[in-house]
């Protein structure tokens, strides 16, 4: 039995120099089971065969998509069993938000390295439990998409400005998230409207379930079940009163967005009621505009009018927690 298997996506950004450190590791330690993927859609094949090694740890190593994926199949395949082994995130790709949740930070190396020896002891202390997202539009038959972490309206368009525009500059990451930022103020602050920055939001209606209905523009939109937002590291204890889904929606007007951020700086989101700053929480919320993106996890999914995104939370799942 493998003490630690290891799921790998060689096409995520930062495998194109990290993965051959991984691979001569891997070679090194026997007690880990390496598995490379070339395409998400050999993720459920993979997970098959990891099942048979039976792994004190699962270890995906690949951005939030690739974790997204890796999430997905392992709700809707049955392949540990009753057995499924608690989920661990190495820092990489673009954003690593769920990594970043769980505490894993810096050198991927360093942090598999980390779950090599938890793995030698009783992982009980280290294993925290998280609900992930379901996405679906409804339709029956269709197949659920897993994720931790949705953003729509503004954000989507944000973050596909960034993906589609910055991204492609070959500037460090931090380096393109900053320039991202300055955009954005430069679009919603000041009022600046150019090609070359971000989109004005369409107008998106939102309804949490026994919360209530949110219509409008908004330059945030996020759903997450993880703990740490954009914004901020906690959304406060009422947050939580009414579901396992956090959400918070920004409207598209200067003010609220610096509430908002000033809000997230001093740790008060979501603690004082703030004029065009919603936190809600809820175990359904839909979302519906027309052509209004969301993107969870890194992929795109497109809301329409009639035909809403369709958000639930999903049985508690364990996750192998870097840090406490």
């Amino acid at each position: 039995m493998a003490r630690v298997a290891l799921l790998s996506n060689p096409r995520s950004t930062g495998n194109q120099s990290l993965l051959p450190r991984i691979r001569a590791f891997c070679a090194e330690h026997p007690d880990i089971f390496h598995y490379e993927v070339e395409h998400v859609d050999q993720i459920g094949e993979a997970l098959k065969t990891i099942a048979r090694v039976k792994p004190k740890v699962l270890v995906i190593n690949g951005g939030d998509g690739t974790v997204q994926a890796a999430l997905t199949e392992l709700h809707h395949g049955a392949h540990f069993g009753l057995h499924r082994p608690p989920v661990a995130v190495l820092p990489n790709g673009k954003t690593n938000l769920i990594a970043l949740d769980l505490g894993a930070v810096g050198d991927p190396l360093a942090a598999l390295q980390k779950v090599l020896i938890m793995a030698k002891t009783d992982l009980a202390p280290h294993i925290v439990a998280r609900e992930l997202i379901a996405l679906s539009d409804g339709s029956a038959g269709n197949r659920t998409v897993m994720g931790m972490f949705l953003g729509g309206a503004g954000l989507a368009d944000t973050i596909l400005f960034c993906r589609h525009k910055i991204y492609p500059l070959g500037l460090p990451n931090g380096v393109s998230h900053a320039l991202t930022a300055l955009a954005l103020v430069a679009s919603l602050l000041l009022g600046i409207k150019a090609r070359f920055l971000p989109p004005q939001a369409s107008p998106v209606e939102v309804r949490v379930l026994r919360q209530g209905v949110l219509s409008g523009r908004f330059a945030l939109l996020l759903v997450t079940t993880l703990e740490k937002m954009l914004l901020s590291s906690s959304m406060g204890d009422d947050v939580n009163r009414h579901g396992s889904l956090k959400m918070l929606a920004v409207e598209q007007r200067p003010m609220p967005l610096l509430r908002a951020m000033w809000a997230g700086v001093a740790g008060k989101l979501g603690r004082t009621q703030m004029t065009g700053v919603h936190v809600e929480s809820g175990d359904e919320i839909r979302i519906e505009g027309k052509n209004s993106s969301v993107i969870l996890d890194g992929e795109l999914f497109e809301a329409e009018m009639g035909r809403p995104i369709i958000l639930t939370p999903t049985a508690p799942v364990s996750f192998l927690r870097f840090a406490a």
